[in-house]
């Protein structure tokens, strides 16, 4: 009997009783696998061969594992640090002495009690004497990934991954093994055909075409994929949402990713002792302060927090420095844009009324979930004329969203320092049902127009991009979308629905 080359090699390397691995065979024909695998689908189509498919995963560190896995999990550094303090602690003492920082405090919280290391309650941390950190599973199993182990516990290995301290990967391993027929073949006998997979100008010129025995192309079988490029659907909401507020008459804004707090906080009437401009949620930079602010309006939006505004202003009566207000982080919230373009600073039209917005990325030091990131992007908008109401706002918003076929918004009462009145935005997911918050919004106070020169009314709002984007494609965790974690085959498959 007569095969191509390829598939009389298989035939005589595998074997009728032991299932031998594709990779084996490639290393025993001398062949690519990928041709080993395509021989192979033939021959088990001739019925020679049997081809058994099994999936294999294998679980590799993240960069976040193999940090933990040198310095200790969150958690065990906690309880060590409890432990060593003489078992109960204030929880600002046990942080410190764990050298805890930024999201790993919060990480250590969520999996302390979880673990049975201790207690975490009214201020203080308690660490359990009966507790063993060196026993600590998972801990063991980032050793044993390390040192190239395999670690058969799924429902640990599913732990490690939610936490993204390992990357699980999915493998086809397929293996070979003759049929009766195929043995019945071998002792028949079988020799290689020459043959060749396509016509060429040489085999025509020299007429070898007519001794040559071309190969039959089985269009079932594997192929690889091939993904060409396209663009990432964050990308194209956010110029979808240019192009509707464009529509809607709003011009752009455009300015920096790191700027003053004077144009981040102080200017929007955030007293400099709120909780969100602690480090803890502030990602300040180590450089040379802003000089060039308008002096005029730093004076007055520090008399703006020292005394307030108005007859009845009081203001915050707490501290107020301009070295603080001159000092540079990321931004936390793009309305840091809108600070300038409303102070005339970036050479705005300030003559009622005007529409304004940008999309521009933020940055704070949240807590990872499936709704938080540390950088997102926000979109931004104002509206500055006469007699604007609560209203009015509203309106914008469902005729916005109305663009994206996101016909139901609903609305919260909410508090901000800059805004009054102030709500929430919230939208219905259209896997979960769940109701996301998808933006803030609200009227800007006298406190922050004055100080501005604004003698008119200004409503403003932002919106997460992210979260649009998990509406219209129906992602349900963030991460999905960019990241580290992105799903690249759900980024190469995602339906927009606008």
């Amino acid at each position: 009997m007569r095969f191509p080359q390829a598939q009389v090699a298989l035939l005589e390397a595998a074997s009728a009783t032991d299932a031998k691995p594709i990779e084996q065979l490639a290393e025993e024909t001398d062949l690519k696998p990928e041709t080993v695998t395509r021989a192979a689908f033939d021959l088990r189509d001739e019925g020679l061969v049997a081809v058994d498919e099994r999936v294999e995963e294998s679980a590799t560190l993240t960069d976040e594992g193999e940090t933990y896995r040198e310095a200790g999990l969150p958690e065990v550094r906690l309880f060590r640090a409890a432990r060593d303090a003489g078992g109960t602690v204030g929880m600002g003492e046990a942080i410190g002495a764990s050298g805890l920082e930024g999201p790993e405090v919060d990480i250590a919280l969520a999996n302390y009690a979880r673990k049975g290391y201790g207690v975490v309650d009214g201020g203080e941390v308690s660490a359990d004497a009966d507790a063993d950190p060196d026993a600590d599973e998972e801990a063991a199993a980032l050793d044993a990934l390390a040192a190239g182990e395999v670690v058969e516990d799924a429902g640990l290995l599913d732990r490690l991954e939610s936490r993204g301290l390992v990357d699980v990967d999915e493998t086809t391993v397929r293996s070979v093994t003759l049929t009766d027929a195929g043995v019945t073949a071998l002792m028949e006998g079988v020799e290689a055909a020459e043959t060749v997979d396509r016509l060429t100008p040489e085999l025509l010129t020299s007429g070898e075409w007519e001794d040559v025995e071309f190969t039959e192309y089985n269009v079932e079988a594997d192929a690889p994929a091939v993904e060409g490029g396209r663009e990432h659907v964050l990308r194209g909401a956010a110029e979808r949402v240019k192009d509707v507020l464009v529509g809607m008459g709003f011009q752009e804004m455009d300015g920096p990713h790191a700027d003053a707090d004077f144009w981040i906080n102080d200017c929007l009437f955030m007293p400099q002792d709120h909780p969100a401009r602690t480090h803890w949620d502030r990602f300040a930079l180590d450089v040379p302060p802003v000089r060039d602010l308008p002096e005029g309006l730093v004076d007055r939006v520090e008399h703006a927090h020292r005394e307030g505004v108005g007859e009845d202003g009081d203001g915050y009566h707490s501290p107020w420095s301009e070295d603080f207000a001159r000092a540079i982080a990321l931004c936390g919230h793009t309305t840091s844009l809108s600070m300038r373009y409303l102070s005339g600073y970036a050479d705005a039209d300030l003559e009622p009324p005007q529409r304004y917005f940008s999309v521009q990325k933020a940055y704070r030091n949240d807590t990872l979930d499936a709704t938080h990131l540390l950088e997102f992007y926000q979109i931004e908008g104002w509206v500055m004329a006469e007699d604007l109401s609560v209203r009015d706002l509203m309106g914008t918003f469902e005729e916005f969203y109305r663009q994206f076929g996101i016909e139901e918004i609903r609305f919260k009462p909410h508090y901000n320092p800059y805004t009054e009145p102030s709500f929430e935005l919230f939208g219905e997911h259209p896997e979960t049902g769940e109701e996301i918050e998808i933006g803030n919004s609200g009227m800007f106070r006298d406190e922050v127009l004055e100080p501005l020169g604004i003698d008119c009314d200004v409503m403003a709002w932002g919106l997460a991009l992210e979260r649009l984007a998990m509406l219209t494609t129906g992602a349900e965790d963030i991460r999905d979308l960019h990241g580290t974690l992105a799903d690249l085959e759900f980024l190469r498959n995602a339906e927009v629905t606008y």
